[in-house]
């Protein structure tokens, strides 16, 4: 499987970002997803995770009622909404695929290149 990650940007804190991670291959509805975050000298975050039907979500304490972990499978596509967005969510995003849904990221066997988002206060 391999994972582009896109949608990053700048915006101010309050504004609104929609990652999408396009997968190829035809095994990407098998996969469980996940979005992880990495900031400047701060260690990676899982910071949601999706199974691979979509009827079980994770989500870290830090972003529970702001970000969205969604796909579509025939799309082979996993997307991330975030909404009211903090400075401290400033981060590279990168998302992966693991065969089982998890928090743990050793689980993850195929990740993205990562996305950079900044949010401006």
């Amino acid at each position: 499987v391999q994972l582009q990650a896109s949608g990053g940007g700048l915006v101010q804190a309050g504004g609104s970002l929609r990652l999408s991670c396009a997968a190829s291959g035809r095994t990407f509805s098998s996969y469980a997803m996940g979005w992880f975050r990495q900031a400047p000298g701060k260690e990676r975050e899982l910071v949601a995770a999706i199974s691979w039907s979509g009827g079980s979500t994770y989500y870290a304490d830090s972003v529970k009622g702001r970000f969205t972990i969604s796909r579509d499978n025939a799309k082979n596509t996993v997307y991330l909404q975030m909404n009211s967005l903090k400075p401290e969510d400033t981060a590279v995003y990168y998302c992966a695929a693991s065969i089982s849904l998890s928090v743990r990221s050793s689980t993850y066997d195929y990740w993205g290149q990562g996305t950079q988002v900044t949010v401006s206060s």
